[in-house]
Protein backbone atom coordinates (compact mmCIF):
# COMPACT_ATOMS: atom_id res chain seq x y z
CA UNK A 1 0.00 0.00 0.00
CA UNK A 2 0.91 3.45 -0.22
CA UNK A 3 1.28 6.19 1.90
CA UNK A 4 -2.08 7.96 1.73
CA UNK A 5 -0.32 11.68 2.08
CA UNK A 6 2.09 10.54 -0.73
CA UNK A 7 -0.62 10.27 -3.40
CA UNK A 8 -2.28 13.80 -2.01
CA UNK A 9 1.03 15.64 -2.39
CA UNK A 10 1.58 14.40 -5.44
CA UNK A 11 -1.81 14.43 -6.90
CA UNK A 12 -1.72 18.56 -5.51
CA UNK A 13 1.60 19.58 -7.39
CA UNK A 14 0.25 18.48 -10.47
CA UNK A 15 -2.85 19.97 -9.95
CA UNK A 16 -1.25 23.00 -9.36
CA UNK A 17 0.72 22.69 -12.40
CA UNK A 18 -2.45 22.23 -15.07
CA UNK A 19 -4.66 24.64 -13.32
CA UNK A 20 -1.90 27.73 -13.66
CA UNK A 21 -2.83 31.13 -12.05
CA UNK A 22 -6.39 31.03 -13.58
CA UNK A 23 -8.10 27.73 -13.51
CA UNK A 24 -9.57 25.82 -16.57
CA UNK A 25 -10.43 28.99 -18.61
CA UNK A 26 -11.84 26.39 -21.19
CA UNK A 27 -14.33 24.73 -19.05
CA UNK A 28 -15.18 28.24 -17.28
CA UNK A 29 -16.21 29.67 -20.32
CA UNK A 30 -18.11 26.92 -22.02
CA UNK A 31 -19.57 24.63 -20.03
CA UNK A 32 -22.50 26.25 -17.40
CA UNK A 33 -22.10 25.41 -13.53
CA UNK A 34 -25.04 24.01 -13.13
CA UNK A 35 -24.49 21.12 -15.70
CA UNK A 36 -24.15 17.62 -15.12
CA UNK A 37 -22.25 14.68 -16.70
CA UNK A 38 -21.38 11.08 -16.32
CA UNK A 39 -18.01 9.79 -17.57
CA UNK A 40 -15.86 6.36 -17.61
CA UNK A 41 -12.20 5.64 -17.38
CA UNK A 42 -11.55 2.67 -20.12
CA UNK A 43 -8.58 0.97 -21.14
CA UNK A 44 -8.01 0.92 -24.65
CA UNK A 45 -5.55 -1.90 -25.15
CA UNK A 46 -5.11 -4.99 -22.82
CA UNK A 47 -2.97 -4.55 -19.60
CA UNK A 48 -3.18 -4.26 -15.86
CA UNK A 49 -4.37 -1.17 -13.63
CA UNK A 50 -2.04 0.96 -11.17
CA UNK A 51 -2.89 3.98 -10.14
CA UNK A 52 -6.31 4.07 -9.62
CA UNK A 53 -6.26 5.95 -6.11
CA UNK A 54 -4.46 9.03 -7.84
CA UNK A 55 -7.03 9.34 -9.94
CA UNK A 56 -9.45 9.13 -7.41
CA UNK A 57 -7.71 12.10 -5.71
CA UNK A 58 -7.51 14.36 -8.89
CA UNK A 59 -11.23 13.89 -9.29
CA UNK A 60 -12.29 14.42 -5.59
CA UNK A 61 -9.22 17.53 -5.25
CA UNK A 62 -11.38 19.30 -8.03
CA UNK A 63 -14.96 19.01 -6.54
CA UNK A 64 -15.54 17.02 -2.96
CA UNK A 65 -19.43 16.57 -5.05
CA UNK A 66 -18.16 14.22 -7.64
CA UNK A 67 -18.49 10.73 -7.38
CA UNK A 68 -15.59 8.34 -7.78
CA UNK A 69 -16.48 4.62 -8.49
CA UNK A 70 -13.96 1.73 -8.76
CA UNK A 71 -14.46 -0.81 -11.60
CA UNK A 72 -11.38 -2.45 -11.60
CA UNK A 73 -8.74 -2.16 -8.82
CA UNK A 74 -4.58 -1.82 -8.95
CA UNK A 75 -3.32 -5.22 -9.95
CA UNK A 76 -6.60 -6.10 -11.68
CA UNK A 77 -5.96 -7.40 -15.59
CA UNK A 78 -7.92 -5.46 -18.30
CA UNK A 79 -8.57 -5.75 -22.37
CA UNK A 80 -9.29 -3.47 -24.41
CA UNK A 81 -12.82 -1.05 -23.42
CA UNK A 82 -12.88 -2.58 -20.09
CA UNK A 83 -14.42 0.10 -18.23
CA UNK A 84 -12.05 0.99 -15.51
CA UNK A 85 -13.93 3.38 -13.18
CA UNK A 86 -17.03 5.61 -13.32
CA UNK A 87 -17.44 9.34 -12.23
CA UNK A 88 -20.72 11.22 -12.10
CA UNK A 89 -21.37 15.19 -10.80
CA UNK A 90 -20.53 18.49 -11.76
CA UNK A 91 -19.18 18.33 -15.65
CA UNK A 92 -16.50 21.20 -15.03
CA UNK A 93 -14.97 19.20 -12.41
CA UNK A 94 -15.09 16.19 -14.45
CA UNK A 95 -12.97 17.84 -17.22
CA UNK A 96 -10.87 20.33 -15.11
CA UNK A 97 -9.47 16.84 -13.44
CA UNK A 98 -9.09 14.56 -16.42
CA UNK A 99 -5.67 14.53 -17.88
CA UNK A 100 -4.21 14.45 -14.21
CA UNK A 101 -6.32 11.39 -13.47
CA UNK A 102 -5.05 9.73 -16.64
CA UNK A 103 -1.40 10.96 -16.66
CA UNK A 104 -0.59 9.00 -13.49
CA UNK A 105 -3.09 6.11 -14.15
CA UNK A 106 -1.46 5.54 -17.69
CA UNK A 107 1.85 6.05 -16.38
CA UNK A 108 1.96 3.81 -13.15
CA UNK A 109 -0.54 1.05 -15.55
CA UNK A 110 2.04 0.72 -18.20
CA UNK A 111 4.44 -0.03 -16.12
CA UNK A 112 2.72 -2.27 -14.12
CA UNK A 113 1.70 -4.04 -17.91
CA UNK A 114 4.94 -4.42 -18.58
CA UNK A 115 5.91 -6.06 -15.29
CA UNK A 116 3.29 -8.20 -15.62
CA UNK A 117 5.12 -9.56 -19.31
CA UNK A 118 8.44 -9.82 -17.79
CA UNK A 119 7.10 -11.82 -14.70
CA UNK A 120 4.65 -14.10 -16.66
CA UNK A 121 7.99 -14.75 -18.86
CA UNK A 122 9.73 -16.52 -15.88
CA UNK A 123 6.72 -18.19 -13.90
CA UNK A 124 7.73 -21.64 -14.64
CA UNK A 125 10.97 -20.96 -12.64
CA UNK A 126 12.06 -19.77 -8.94
CA UNK A 127 13.09 -16.29 -10.23
CA UNK A 128 11.58 -12.96 -9.03
CA UNK A 129 11.91 -9.87 -11.67
CA UNK A 130 13.11 -6.24 -9.73
CA UNK A 131 13.32 -3.51 -10.02
CA UNK A 132 16.19 -0.56 -9.89
CA UNK A 133 16.50 3.25 -8.79
CA UNK A 134 15.96 4.28 -12.59
CA UNK A 135 12.87 5.90 -11.42
CA UNK A 136 11.29 8.91 -13.16
CA UNK A 137 12.71 11.73 -10.27
CA UNK A 138 9.87 12.43 -7.89
CA UNK A 139 7.96 9.37 -9.00
CA UNK A 140 10.22 6.58 -7.51
CA UNK A 141 7.48 5.41 -4.57
CA UNK A 142 5.03 5.46 -6.92
CA UNK A 143 6.54 3.45 -9.61
CA UNK A 144 7.65 0.88 -7.44
CA UNK A 145 4.22 0.55 -6.55
CA UNK A 146 3.22 0.00 -9.87
CA UNK A 147 5.71 -2.93 -10.58
CA UNK A 148 4.40 -4.75 -7.34
CA UNK A 149 0.80 -4.24 -8.99
CA UNK A 150 2.25 -6.10 -11.92
CA UNK A 151 3.49 -8.86 -9.87
CA UNK A 152 7.26 -7.64 -9.33
CA UNK A 153 9.22 -7.21 -6.50
CA UNK A 154 10.96 -3.79 -5.01
CA UNK A 155 15.07 -3.63 -5.04
CA UNK A 156 15.92 -1.18 -2.46
CA UNK A 157 13.98 2.32 -2.55
CA UNK A 158 17.39 4.97 -2.11
CA UNK A 159 20.58 4.67 -1.01
CA UNK A 160 19.58 4.02 2.54
CA UNK A 161 17.84 1.08 1.94
CA UNK A 162 20.51 -1.56 2.25
CA UNK A 163 24.23 -1.51 1.16
CA UNK A 164 25.05 -2.22 -2.65
CA UNK A 165 28.41 -2.59 -3.42
CA UNK A 166 29.38 -1.62 -7.16
CA UNK A 167 32.14 -1.71 -9.27
CA UNK A 168 33.04 1.70 -8.79
CA UNK A 169 32.89 1.20 -4.74
CA UNK A 170 34.84 -1.89 -5.16
CA UNK A 171 38.32 0.41 -6.84
CA UNK A 172 37.70 2.72 -4.55
CA UNK A 173 37.38 0.91 -1.78
CA UNK A 174 40.41 -1.57 -2.54
CA UNK A 175 39.17 -4.72 -3.92
CA UNK A 176 36.31 -6.81 -2.79
CA UNK A 177 37.35 -8.29 0.52
CA UNK A 178 37.80 -4.51 1.74
CA UNK A 179 34.73 -3.41 0.62
CA UNK A 180 32.99 -6.41 2.33
CA UNK A 181 34.91 -5.60 5.79
CA UNK A 182 33.97 -2.56 5.44
CA UNK A 183 30.57 -2.51 4.86
CA UNK A 184 30.16 -5.08 7.39
CA UNK A 185 32.35 -3.38 10.25
CA UNK A 186 29.78 0.06 9.58
CA UNK A 187 26.14 -1.25 9.08
CA UNK A 188 23.96 -1.99 11.50
CA UNK A 189 23.17 -5.88 11.75
CA UNK A 190 19.67 -5.48 10.36
CA UNK A 191 21.02 -4.17 6.83
CA UNK A 192 21.34 -6.62 3.85
CA UNK A 193 24.62 -6.03 1.63
CA UNK A 194 24.97 -6.60 -1.65
CA UNK A 195 27.88 -6.59 -3.94
CA UNK A 196 28.02 -6.73 -7.90
CA UNK A 197 30.59 -8.67 -9.48
CA UNK A 198 31.76 -9.32 -12.96
CA UNK A 199 34.28 -12.40 -13.09
CA UNK A 200 34.45 -15.76 -11.46
CA UNK A 201 37.46 -14.75 -9.84
CA UNK A 202 35.52 -12.10 -7.68
CA UNK A 203 32.69 -14.73 -7.05
CA UNK A 204 35.06 -16.79 -5.17
CA UNK A 205 36.33 -13.79 -2.96
CA UNK A 206 32.95 -13.22 -2.07
CA UNK A 207 31.83 -16.55 -1.41
CA UNK A 208 35.20 -15.92 0.38
CA UNK A 209 34.14 -13.26 2.70
CA UNK A 210 30.26 -13.43 2.59
CA UNK A 211 27.29 -10.99 1.51
CA UNK A 212 23.62 -11.25 2.05
CA UNK A 213 23.15 -11.07 -2.05
CA UNK A 214 25.22 -11.31 -5.40
CA UNK A 215 24.88 -9.36 -8.17
CA UNK A 216 26.24 -11.15 -11.23
CA UNK A 217 26.42 -8.29 -13.62
CA UNK A 218 26.47 -8.78 -17.45
CA UNK A 219 27.20 -12.31 -17.48
CA UNK A 220 26.47 -14.59 -20.30
CA UNK A 221 24.06 -17.46 -19.38
CA UNK A 222 26.76 -19.76 -19.13
CA UNK A 223 28.48 -18.12 -16.38
CA UNK A 224 25.39 -17.19 -14.67
CA UNK A 225 24.72 -21.20 -14.61
CA UNK A 226 28.27 -21.72 -13.15
CA UNK A 227 27.65 -18.66 -10.90
CA UNK A 228 24.24 -20.64 -9.59
CA UNK A 229 26.28 -23.76 -9.09
CA UNK A 230 29.38 -21.92 -7.50
CA UNK A 231 27.42 -20.06 -4.65
CA UNK A 232 25.72 -23.01 -3.98
CA UNK A 233 23.17 -21.46 -2.35
CA UNK A 234 25.06 -19.52 0.55
CA UNK A 235 23.53 -16.45 -0.77
CA UNK A 236 21.13 -14.89 -3.18
CA UNK A 237 22.20 -14.70 -6.71
CA UNK A 238 20.88 -11.51 -8.65
CA UNK A 239 21.29 -11.33 -12.15
CA UNK A 240 21.27 -7.97 -14.28
CA UNK A 241 22.30 -6.30 -17.26
CA UNK A 242 20.68 -6.89 -20.93
CA UNK A 243 16.86 -8.01 -19.33
CA UNK A 244 14.71 -7.62 -21.79
CA UNK A 245 11.58 -9.69 -22.64
CA UNK A 246 13.48 -11.56 -25.18
CA UNK A 247 16.70 -12.36 -23.18
CA UNK A 248 14.65 -13.07 -18.99
CA UNK A 249 13.78 -16.54 -19.63
CA UNK A 250 16.84 -17.97 -20.62
CA UNK A 251 18.26 -15.89 -18.12
CA UNK A 252 15.62 -17.01 -14.77
CA UNK A 253 16.41 -20.42 -16.27
CA UNK A 254 19.90 -20.21 -14.83
CA UNK A 255 18.72 -21.02 -11.69
CA UNK A 256 19.27 -17.71 -10.06
CA UNK A 257 17.19 -16.05 -7.30
CA UNK A 258 16.18 -12.37 -8.72
CA UNK A 259 16.44 -10.69 -11.71
CA UNK A 260 16.36 -6.98 -11.78
CA UNK A 261 15.78 -4.48 -14.51
CA UNK A 262 15.32 -0.25 -14.78
CA UNK A 263 13.59 -1.15 -18.10
CA UNK A 264 10.37 -2.20 -15.48
CA UNK A 265 10.26 1.96 -15.19
CA UNK A 266 12.19 3.57 -17.04
CA UNK A 267 11.03 2.19 -20.34
CA UNK A 268 7.40 1.13 -19.78
CA UNK A 269 5.36 2.73 -22.14
CA UNK A 270 2.04 4.24 -21.10
CA UNK A 271 -1.40 1.96 -20.90
CA UNK A 272 -3.58 3.81 -22.98
CA UNK A 273 -6.64 5.06 -21.39
CA UNK A 274 -9.48 7.42 -21.85
CA UNK A 275 -12.32 9.02 -20.57
CA UNK A 276 -15.46 9.10 -22.79
CA UNK A 277 -18.16 11.55 -21.42
CA UNK A 278 -22.07 11.80 -21.27
CA UNK A 279 -24.31 14.89 -20.00
CA UNK A 280 -26.87 13.90 -17.30
CA UNK A 281 -29.88 16.11 -17.24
Amino acid sequence: MLNPMLIEDAVRAALKEDLGRAGDITSQAIIPESAMATAMIASRQMGVIAGIEFARAAFRMIDPTLKFEVLVGDGGHVSASTEVARISGPARGLLSAERVALNYLGRLSGIASLTAKFAAAIAHTKAKIADTRKTTPGLRAFEKYAVRCGGGMNHRFGLDDAVLIKDNHIAVAGGVSAALRAAKANVGHLVKIEIEVDTPVQLREVITEGADVVLLDNMSLTQLREAVKLVNGKMLCEASGNVTLATVKDIAETGVDIISSGALTHSAPILDLGLDIRMTK
